[in-house]
């Protein structure tokens, strides 16, 4: 099931996709417990009517998790030295930095080298402390594209990486969260201007999605709505003025900025 936010006329709710038409939903249905008790009404709008907003409204936390795949490893080597990490690399990121779905980003030091960075989105349903990795997944509402944009040039200067990642707009997320999917095996492709720039798939994760909510959740409590940015693949690169930028999930959608 795909679960969105919009607004439409001045309104703005949460809503199911059925086919070219969004059924309204009552209430936050990430933050009530699933999708089993869904209170559906009987009004539609048109797709094309209607504006998506971040499918997730004010989550609690922000979380996202850097060098999960092993060839994106070996490319930041040459931007940054790291080494191949044996716990998840977590770092938190400012709400302010979320945007919605077709928005438009901008880069506010054009002079820096911004990069965009396809990632699978986790969204907790449940609230998960110190859980298992067989639990793990029970605790996932579903998932989302997500754009990691990075500043570069700040990134290298830091020596970590919050300010980098955190500018209003570099973490646009959307379209909508699908919340029937199995996220071990999922391509992730990110285009500028319709051409191919960045090719992966979840399954080349160093920590899986239930090792990543199992070793998060054994340092920190999540709750409903959080969300973890997962990692991106090799095939980084940058961002101008003008571009387009799509990031497409398989079983998901695609997740389209323009960069000003």
């Amino acid at each position: 099931m795909k679960i969105l936010r919009y607004e439409h006329q001045g309104q703005r709710g949460y809503g199911c996709l059925e086919e070219d038409r969004i059924r309204k939903i009552q209430g936050d249905p990430v933050r009530a417990g699933g999708t089993a008790g869904l209170q559906r009404s009987e009004e539609t709008l048109p797709f094309e009517d209607v504006r998506l907003l971040m499918p997730v409204e004010h989550p609690r936390q922000i979380l996202a998790i850097g060098l999960n795949y092993k060839a994106h490893i070996e490319e930041f080597q040459r931007i940054q030295g790291v080494f191949t990490p044996t716990f998840p690399v977590s770092f938190m990121i400012a709400h302010s930095a979320l945007t919605d779905p077709g928005s438009q980003i901008t880069v506010p030091f054009r002079e820096h080298k911004t990069d965009y960075e396809a990632e699978l989105v986790v969204v907790m349903g449940k609230e998960a402390f110190e859980v298992s990795e067989a639990d793990a997944l029970s605790c996932v509402f579903g998932y989302t594209c997500g754009n990691d944009i990075t500043d570069r040039d700040i990134q290298k200067q830091d020596q970590q990486w919050t300010r980098a990642k955190s500018y209003p707009g570099f973490k646009p997320v959307g379209p909508w969260i699908e919340t029937e999917l199995d996220p071990s095996d999922l391509k992730l492709v990110a285009r500028v201007n319709d051409e191919i720039r960045q090719k992966g798939n979840t399954g080349s994760m160093i920590h899986t999605v239930p090792q990543l909510i199992s070793k998060v959740s054994s340092f920190m409590r999540l709750y409903p709505g959080d969300l973890i940015f997962t990692g991106t693949p090799s095939g980084i690169g940058p961002l101008a003025a003008g571009d387009i930028c799509e990031i497409e999930i398989e079983g998901i959608g695609v997740l389209r900025n323009l960069i000003s």
